[in-house]
């Protein structure tokens, strides 16, 4: 007899099953949550990447150029001839020397003259060449600053403060030096780093003592074990101990000293002032055009010496000024501050522009960061892929077809197969000593020459092809083929007209894609020497040339603030090629695809 009002339960509706499927869906959730974590884990790593070369990149596309009114005189009424073979150089150094009347020693001029980049003659040269009915227009011929002067005024080199002060100055010239006195304690603080500095040195000294100590114990340690051996006075080791004694004794002797010494002069500082280094921070006093650098600092007065001087004589007095301090100090920067009052001075009277750095979108390698350009690299890119596709493209397709529409299914074609397999997984460098082996050993070629990066990518690219035109072509309805055949088409026809149009856009993405890989190619093309510096601008598939991932290598190797700039914008520019490339390629699939 059964209970008809005991409810149905099985074991899908127990409390256990609904337990089970609890425990299912939260794993579930959470393994969902996990996936969307990694994606914008990735993701964020992928914006910093991205950003951050952006951010470094995109102040090489723009440049500080400089138009001075030269003077054209030398150059009326010349032949071209004679315009090639003027003094440029002298043209341009007298231009700007005609700006600061007041440099005299050769010293300063040659500071003066650093301020322009080292290749403004040949960029002047250029464009007179280019454009001589503008001679008697010379403020319209622009020539590029030097590098340091250029990140100095994208603000890359210093961060600096200026207040404006009203505090009376009194002002006392003698000879170069500036004295200048005030009537309360305006640089205490300046004074009291001056004075942690000093003490911060002596805490090192000291530091310094301690392991010297440390180190003439062990000395004499030693020296006391070997007379414990009854070994002989005279012998060699103690010699050399007990004189290495000697010196520990007074190099502890001369740290303390100078130990002493800092924390007086640290005390001192703060009551009587202490001699700037170029450790310190750099303190400029502006009076109008005057600029006096301290090299003295007390409390209540500096003395320096001027950087620019006074316009109309030294007033014995002044109220309005301004106090500029600079943090970095002078010796970790390579751009003096005498340099930084003559870029000031050029952009105040209106000479100096920002511009698009056209140097950079035009010209060829250059040991000069602001005289090189990505051009060379990019047209050699360009003829470099070109051979690349001629070989690779054809080849690969034409395999692709046989293998998969003509060739038996036996041993040997299965070897082909895993060979070409393997091919596509080994290590790139591999092809770059098979193109140093082959092509430039063995046939010959030139080295760092376009044709024979070509064909070293293209031999690398070619599994790659042929891989993807596989799948292309197997990816084709077998009825396809069958319909061709059906209605007397031969196999040669059936795969020419039929078959090969309709895989024709998955092989083209994939040869875009293989393309785009050779593209970012580096260690090959080292093998074959295209790492060259070449400053030409490569006019044919045999000419010495380099690439943009070879030339982002070797910028990223150079010691100058400026190329870490450059190397960005060029990986931008590498990073804008690729992306094109690889939109191209959904382009054509999407462009091309049909649908059976």
């Amino acid at each position: 007899m059964t209970d008809n009002n005991k409810p149905d339960i099985s074991e899908h509706t127990s409390d256990a099953a609904r337990l089970r499927l609890k425990k299912r869906y939260k794993k579930e959730r959470m393994f969902k949550l996990l996936g969307q974590g990694a994606i914008f884990f990735s993701l964020g790593f992928l914006f910093l990447l991205l950003s951050t070369i952006t951010y470094k990149g995109l102040p090489a596309f723009t440049y500080h150029f400089v138009s001075l009114p030269y003077d054209m005189s030398v150059l009326d009424n010349q032949d071209e001839a004679a315009l090639k073979k003027a003094d440029y150089d002298g043209i341009v150094r007298n231009a700007i020397r005609a700006e600061f009347p007041q440099v005299k020693s050769r010293k300063d001029k040659k500071l003066l003259s650093s301020i322009l980049s080292s290749g403004a003659p040949v960029i002047l040269r250029q464009q007179i060449l280019k454009r001589p009915n503008d001679i008697n227009n010379p403020s319209s011929f622009s020539v590029p600053i030097s590098d340091f002067a250029d990140l100095y005024l994208k603000g890359q080199i210093i961060s600096d403060s200026v207040e404006n002060r009203t505090e009376i100055a009194q002002i006392n010239i003698a000879e170069k030096q500036v004295e200048i006195s005030f009537a309360s304690n305006i640089f205490d603080e300046i004074v009291a780093q001056i004075s942690s500095r000093l003490a911060n040195e002596a805490n090192l000294i000291h530091q310094r003592i301690a392991g010297t100590i440390l180190s003439l114990e062990k000395t004499t340690n030693e020296i006391k074990s070997i007379k414990g051996q009854l070994l002989s006075a005279q012998n060699p080791e103690i010699e050399r101990l007990i004189k290495r004694e000697a010196e520990l004794v007074e190099l502890i002797a001369s740290l303390k000293e100078k130990a002493k010494n800092l924390e007086t002069r640290s005390e001192l500082a703060l009551k009587e002032g202490e001699q700037l280094t170029k450790k310190d921070r750099s303190v400029l006093l502006y009076f109008g055009e005057a600029i006096i650098k301290a090299q003295y600092v007390a409390p209540n007065k500096i003395t320096g010496k001027l950087l620019m001087p006074f316009a109309n004589g030294a007033p014995a007095q002044a109220q309005k000024w301004q106090l500029r301090i600079i943090t970095e100090p002078e010796a970790n920067r390579k751009f003096s501050d005498q340099e930084i009052v003559y870029t000031d001075k050029l952009q105040n009277l209106g000479f100096i522009s920002k511009d698009f750095n056209w140097i950079f979108a035009t010209k060829g390698a250059s040991r000069e960061p602001e005289m090189a350009g990505i051009w060379g690299a990019v047209v050699g890119s360009f003829l470099t892929i070109i051979i690349t596709l001629a070989l690779a493209f054809p080849l690969g397709v034409a395999a692709a077809i046989y293998l998969e529409e003509f060739a038996p299914k036996n041993k040997i074609t299965t070897i082909i197969e895993v060979n070409i397999n393997n091919l596509a997984a080994v290590p790139s460098i591999v092809f770059g000593l098979l193109g140093l082996a082959v092509f430039l050993n063995f046939f010959g070629f030139d080295r760092s020459a376009p044709i024979v990066g070509g064909m070293v990518l293209g031999l690398m690219t070619l599994p790659i092809i042929i891989i993807a035109s596989r799948v292309s072509l197997s990816s084709v309805p077998p009825s396809i083929r069958e319909a061709a055949l059906g209605i007397g088409a031969s196999k040669m026809q059936t795969v020419m007209h039929h078959v090969l149009p309709l895989a024709m856009p998955g092989i083209m993405t994939g040869t875009i894609i293989g393309m785009a890989r050779a593209l970012g190619e580096t260690a090959p093309l080292l093998m074959i020497g295209m790492v060259a510096f070449v400053v030409d601008i490569p006019g044919g598939f045999s000419d010495p040339a380099t690439v943009l991932p070879v030339q982002i290598y070797m910028w990223a190797d150079f010691p100058e603030a400026a190329f870490e700039q450059r190397t960005s914008a060029a990986i931008l520019v590498l990073l804008a090629f690729l992306i094109i490339m690889n939109a191209l390629a959904v382009f054509l699939r999407k462009r091309f695809e049909r649908r059976w």
